[in-house]
């Protein structure tokens, strides 16, 4: 068969013609494993909708594609203009394994949860034409063996950081708003060290991005990992926990191991809001010691803020950004509140009567989909912008630059290169927002 593999573009409010991204920050590594796992003597082909569009005559055999929340409407969108032409399809992700009944109404098959294991069979039965509804395991899938993702695929001219690698999945803490531990369960998977290893010989020259959801979970795994990435001599960049400070001295292990930059949650200053939605690990009167850490063993850190949690007024925009500034974080990605389905968040916000609004392109972390504790919605998006024009300012870049790691590379691409594009899409959000708010005016 001819196998043609898709990652949707997140729709957003758009009212503009839509263009493809020259570069895109990394490839849809889930998309490449399926490809891994197509059994031989298929065709396959990859389409990232973020840098490339879908050819208005395509042709397959049969059509995956894949969704985030954000991405649904769009994903369905592709595969009812698909099937209308008798090609069939089959949606994944982790949105169609949250909502399975909603995904089956615009696909010919669902694959629930992760696709090792499920993916095979899939293409075996479209093969003989016998697609079943729905494609379930009972159990999480052993990362053991994995082949290699189909990097020959895609373009890596067209990705920021196209060496995309995954080590581990899971995460034990189930916090209220996340995501990761109902679709890759609440305990941690490892991939054997030998594995990886062989898989970074074999991938181009350049830095690594390790997209595991925190790298140092498991500490005794973590120092075997960074022994042999010590070995490649490569850079990379990765996520962690809070928890890593309770082995500082892993931290200088992963310094030793090539990484540069760390993505960390610290979600909300506010002990309260921490202790709300089930996160204990962090301890936000201790962020300032982790940043030094990071620091002082050369490693960058892009701290993650979240807005519009319950005990959040309308100061916490400026009281965040300032503490940012101060505390010498190099880069700061905010989101706004955003209740997935199938998390506990969801679950209770939905119970409250709190959800304003229902369009799934909606739920990217950078609209307003549910009513705030202690300020108005419009306040809310109103914040969200100016956090990102305050911290990404020219004043504020400068200023940073002298107090954190401002003679290292990582700092001025990070910072230079988000300010370019936010300040593009903040023009484009604000745009989009009048025009649906006063059409008349435009």
């Amino acid at each position: 068969m001819d196998i043609v593999l898709i990652a949707p573009r997140h729709q957003g409010v758009e009212t503009l013609p839509y263009r493809p991204q020259q570069r895109a920050l990394f490839p849809p590594l889930s998309l490449l494993t399926v490809a891994a796992l197509t059994p031989p003597g298929h065709r396959v082909s990859l389409i990232d909708e973020g840098v490339e569009p879908i050819p208005e005559d395509l042709e397959a055999d049969l059509v995956g594609i894949t969704a985030t929340t954000a991405a649904a409407p769009r994903a369905y969108e592709i595969s009812d203009r698909l099937r209308a032409k008798g090609i069939p399809t089959v949606i994944g992700g982790i949105h169609a394994s949250t909502l399975p009944d909603e995904a089956a109404k615009h696909a010919d098959a669902v694959v629930i949860g992760e696709a090792e294991g499920l993916w095979p069979q899939v293409v075996k039965d479209a093969s003989l034409g016998q697609l079943r509804k729905q494609y379930r395991s009972d159990q999480l899938p052993s990362l053991e063996a994995l082949p290699p993702p189909r990097r020959d695929l895609i373009n890596p001219r067209k990705y920021i950081l196209p060496n995309t690698l995954q080590t581990t999945r899971g995460c034990p803490f189930a916090c209220e708003y996340c995501s990761v531990t109902v679709f890759f369960g609440n305990t941690y998977r490892m991939r054997p060290v030998p594995e990886i290893l062989a898989e970074v010989k074999a991938m181009p020259r350049g830095p690594l991005l390790l997209v595991d959801d925190n790298i140092m979970g498991r500490p005794s795994y973590a120092r075997e990992l960074f022994a042999v990435l010590r070995e490649t001599g490569r850079r990379w960049i990765g996520q962690a926990s809070m928890t890593m400070m309770k082995t500082p001295e892993l931290i200088k292990e992963a310094a030793r191991a090539g990484c540069v930059a760390l993505f960390v949650g610290l979600e909300t200053l506010s002990q309260r809001n921490l202790e709300a939605m089930g996160k204990s690990i962090n301890v936000a009167t201790r962020y300032r010691e982790l940043v030094k850490c990071l620091h002082d063993a050369g490693i960058g850190i892009v701290g993650s803020f979240m807005f519009g949690l319950d005990d959040d007024d309308e100061g916490v925009f400026e009281r965040t950004v300032d503490f940012a500034q101060k505390a010498k974080i190099d880069a700061c990605l905010f989101s706004i509140l955003t209740p997935l389905p199938g998390t506990r968040l969801y679950e209770r916000l939905s119970s409250e009567g709190r959800i304003l609004d229902h369009d799934w392109s909606h739920y990217d972390g950078s609209h307003v989909i549910m009513r705030p504790q202690k300020m108005r919605p419009e306040q809310l998006q109103e914040g969200f912008f100016s956090a990102y024009k305050w911290f990404y300012s020219i004043p504020s870049i400068v200023s940073r630059a002298f107090q954190s790691m401002g003679r290292h590379p990582f700092y001025w691409y990070t910072n230079l290169v988000w300010r370019k594009y936010l300040v593009n899409w903040i023009a484009g959000m604000e745009r989009r927002n009048r025009q649906s708010l006063h059409p008349a005016e435009n």
